[in-house]
């Protein structure tokens, strides 16, 4: 049985839509409070997280954050906010959905399915116990480091492969032209933000069939980019 986390201040509404999801065959554990939620999300095996954005004490924004960095689960925030900064800053942090108030339950059943679903292709596309990952015409001999697209091999410079390797263990999650920098040059490294664009621009025309036109690495404006799955 799959377990959900619900993080919401809402008590009615978080009841109700624990008696939905476990009308459906689901586990549901609510928090009411935003550092309630964190500690239970960072301390409990949960396979997903429904989180509202507006929670006192700690924000949905600052929890998923916080979960993104130690699990690679699906985080769905859930917000009255209709604004379009406020879903790009939710998916910026590494959400996999934004919802918005209100919404029908049988949406939200369908939606948290169809993220598990979806979640449990790739754990099986990805195969984290071996030294190859396959996932969309891409197989990667981490042993070698050797990348094949379609079955012909392309040759990577060193930091084109490490960011190929963040973009697919991380799949449908934007990253910031900041954090790709951190995490594949390093803080201490000397370089610029222009560093990551020609990067990921280089690694396009190398794997893309059409770089103009991306399918795998897609360009979240205003944000940075995400490897869609």
């Amino acid at each position: 049985m799959k377990r959900i986390l619900i993080i919401e201040d809402d008590t009615v509404i978080a009841e109700v839509q624990k008696d939905y999801l476990e009308a459906s065959g689901f586990s549901v554990d609510i928090a009411s409070s935003g550092d309630k939620g964190l500690e239970m999300a960072l301390n409990g095996s949960y396979d997903l997280i429904l989180l509202d954005v507006m929670l006192p004490h700690t924000d949905g924004f600052e929890i998923c954050r916080q979960v993104r960095k130690v699990q690679n689960i699906p985080i769905l925030m859930v917000s009255a906010k209709k604004e379009d900064v406020d879903k790009i800053r939710g998916l910026g942090m590494g959400a996999d959905d934004y919802i918005i108030k209100p919404f029908s339950l049988g949406e939200l059943v369908a939606r948290v399915k169809a993220h598990l679903s979806r979640f449990a292709r790739l754990v099986g596309s990805v195969e984290r116990k071996t030294e190859e990952i396959r996932i969309r015409g891409i197989v990667i001999d981490k042993g070698s480091r050797k990348v094949f697209i379609n079955g012909k091999e392309v040759m990577l410079t060193s930091k084109e492969y490490d960011l190929l390797l963040l973009f697919v263990t991380h799949p449908n999650q934007v990253f910031s032209k900041e954090q790709i920098f951190e995490r594949i040059w390093g803080m201490d490294s000397f370089g610029d933000m222009a560093t990551v664009t020609v990067h990921v621009s280089k690694l396009r025309e190398k794997i893309e069939l059409d770089p103009s036109n991306p399918q795998y690495i897609q360009t979240i404006w205003g944000v940075g980019y995400r490897f869609n799955l």
